[in-house]
C-alpha cells in the first residue's frame, strides 16, 4: 500500500457492461492488499461473467461472498456481498458507507442512474450515497462508441467530482497477452483509489 493511507474499505460495485475480467482481477488485488470489499453484482453482470470469463457468480449474497472468497483466498469476512435490494446494507447509508466506490465494468445504463440520482436499486443507491457524502465514486464505462446523452452524463458526473476512468487500455507497455491489457486498467484504478500497484511499470519511473 501506498504512504498515503489508502481505503482499508471499498465498494465495488459490477454492472452489465463488457470487461468482467477487469471486475475479477480488481477483486484479487484489493484482497491481496488487505481491504476490506463491500461487493455488489447486477443480474446482467452475472450474465456477462459466464459469457466472457465462463464464471458462475452465485445469486445469493451469503453463497457469492463464500465463493469469491475461497477463489480468491480472502479472510474470514473480507468479501461481504449485499443483494439489490438489501438496504439495511452499510453501503445504503452515508453513515456506514466506504469512502471509496468503483463501479468496474459500468453500463451505461447504470452510468445514467447514478448521474440521475436514482436509486432503484442498492448499487444505484450506494454510489448516490458516495455522491452525497462528497466521497470518491469511480465509473469504468465499458462501451464503443458513446452517443452525445451518454457523454453528456459522464461529464455531468465529472463536475460532480466522480473519476471517469473507460476501460481504454494503453499500449506503450508493449502488452503481451489479454491480460496484461486487463492489469493496465486495474492498474489506474487501484492508483486512483490510493493504492500502490505493481502490475505495469510507472511512466518515468519504473524500469
Amino acid at each position: 500500500m501506498s504512504d498515503s493511507s489508502p481505503p482499508q474499505e471499498v465498494t465495488l460495485a459490477i454492472t452489465g457492461a463488457s470487461g468482467f475480467p477487469y471486475a475479477w482481477r480488481l477483486i484479487g488485488c484489493l484482497v491481496d492488499a488487505g481491504a476490506q470489499v463491500h461487493l455488489m453484482v447486477s443480474r446482467a453482470a452475472r450474465v456477462v461473467a459466464a459469457t466472457e470469463s465462463g464464471i458462475k457468480l452465485k445469486a445469493q449474497p451469503r453463497t457469492l461472498s463464500e465463493q469469491i472468497g475461497e477463489h480468491f483466498s480472502a479472510a474470514p469476512g473480507q468479501i461481504q456481498a449485499y443483494g439489490e435490494e438489501d438496504w439495511f446494507s452499510p453501503v445504503a447509508s452515508g453513515s456506514g458507507a466506504p469512502t471509496t466506490m468503483v463501479i468496474c465494468p459500468c453500463s451505461t445504463g447504470t452510468l445514467s442512474a447514478v448521474a440521475q440520482g436514482a436509486s432503484n436499486n442498492l448499487i444505484e443507491r450506494a454510489a448516490d450515497v458516495v455522491l452525497k457524502e462528497r466521497k470518491q465514486l469511480i465509473l469504468v464505462p465499458r462501451e464503443t462508441p458513446f452517443s452525445t446523452l451518454h457523454l453528456e452524463n459522464m461529464l455531468r458526473l465529472s463536475r460532480m467530482g466522480v473519476t471517469i476512468l473507460p476501460a481504454a487500455p494503453g499500449f506503450y507497455h508493449q502488452p503481451r497477452s489479454i491480460e496484461d491489457m486487463v492489469d493496465f486498467i486495474v492498474a489506474r484504478i487501484l492508483t486512483h483509489m490510493g493504492f500502490s500497484q505493481e502490475l505495469i511499470p510507472r511512466w518515468g519511473r519504473d524500469a
